[in-house]
């Protein structure tokens, strides 16, 4: 039954994959390296949004940043179509954080359990208006059921997914090929990128699959040390949409030819899709790398905060601070007069105020402070890394 989903994974060209991989190894490593941990935090903080944005941007739902931003402080709008996609942004960005921390099911990302445990915290967070979707055929409004999977046919485009009484047999082959233990360092990451078509393939929930389907790659990315808080694949899918569906639906095309592999599917189209999976991982990351290269980073901070101070909308000594943050990751408070130069109530003032706009930020009133990045400062401290106005 299961044979119509082969090959699992790409059969020719694998030493042009292994590249792709050792490339991607060694970028992601270089990225690690350049950034101190207490600012990968904040960083952290801002590419789960900026994930959240281009994961539902592919699915057609354009959230403003700032929006994003409101949802995370509780700041909802009246009108509840924005109110809705706030919401949903939201549950997008809570779900990836838990993710990021390990709080998930103590199994592999491929498993039942993971992928229910996917749908069911991600829809579980949605209003009601976003749990119904409408039959195309019939105009039927069917329930979305948080970790249930589908219980009716469908239809993605041109694609048919398997009859939903065969979805748990499609998904224990689905585990068997790719989970972590089954395969080698090296062969994983190609399978991650095999395991993002195959299960769009599959497409075992009524809903929520491509938001599922792409928190499950970051999450097969984490496990295997390549994936961090630092980056974003979503970034890449969603800038190039077109190409991304379009390699998607190749990969569903049936086998052509004795020159095709021998499963069912296109071996070519498998290899084609993963081949682009891991070039948009690698150019990712390299971007990425580019913003955060230490000296230019702290560089366009000092600007920012000079413009700042000048036009007086930031106190001197403010620099001070700012750039121990970024060197060393956290500042504890107390540590503010010494730095600013000032007596000790004029320099927790620079903190205070510092705090309020964001750019400082803690994990509670006494603990040290580190370096925060709201949405006011992306477009001066990290360029074109998504549109914030």
């Amino acid at each position: 039954m299961t044979y119509a989903m082969e090959p699992l994974l790409p059969t020719d060209k694998n030493e042009q994959l292994a590249d792709k991989v050792i490339e991607l190894t060694a970028c992601t490593s270089a990225l690690a390296g350049k950034i101190p941990k207490g600012v990968q935090d904040g960083i952290g903080d801002l590419v789960r949004s900026m994930n959240c944005y281009y994961s539902n941007l592919i699915e057609g739902h354009n959230t403003h940043p700032r929006d994003i931003e409101r949802a995370l402080q509780d700041n909802y709008s009246r009108n509840t179509s924005r109110r809705t996609l706030q919401k949903e942004a939201r549950a997008h960005i809570e779900l990836q954080k838990l993710i990021e921390q390990g709080e998930t099911p103590d199994v592999d990302p491929t498993s039942d359990e993971y992928l229910r445990w996917l749908h069911y915290e991600f829809c579980s967070r949605l209003p009601d208006d976003l749990l119904r979707v409408e039959n195309p055929d019939t105009k039927e409004k069917i329930q979305v059921i948080p970790g249930e999977y589908r219980t009716t046919y469908v239809q993605v485009g041109r694609h048919v997914p398997p009859p939903h009484k065969e979805i748990e047999t499609y998904l224990k082959r689905f585990y068997d090929s790719y989970n972590h233990e089954s395969l080698s360092r090296s062969q994983y990451p190609i399978a991650i990128a095999a395991a993002h078509h195959r299960l769009l393939w599959i497409h075992p929930f009524i809903d929520g699959n491509g938001r599922v389907t792409r928190l499950l790659s970051h999450a097969m990315l984490l496990k295997c040390g390549i994936g961090s808080s630092l980056w974003s694949v979503s970034r890449g899918l969603a800038r190039n949409t077109d190409v991304y569906k379009a390699a998607l639906a190749k990969a569903d095309s049936p086998r052509r030819g004795d020159l095709d592999g021998r499963g069912s599917l296109s071996a070519q189209g498998l290899f084609d899709f993963t081949l682009f999976f891991l070039t948009t991982c690698i150019d990712q990351v390299e971007f990425m790398e580019s913003l955060f290269q230490p000296s230019e980073l702290l560089r366009r901070i000092t600007l920012y905060t000079e413009d700042e101070i000048a036009a007086n909308r930031l106190p001197k000594g403010s620099l001070e601070l700012l750039r121990e943050a970024f060197l060393v990751g956290e500042v504890p408070r107390g540590a503010a007069p010494k730095l600013t130069g000032y007596q000790e109530r004029q320099g927790r003032q620079v903190l205070a105020t510092l705090i309020k706009k964001d750019l400082l930020v803690s994990r509670g009133p006494r603990a040290p402070v580190r370096l925060g990045f709201p949405l006011d400062v992306v477009e001066r401290w990290l360029p074109n890394l998504y549109p914030v106005n």
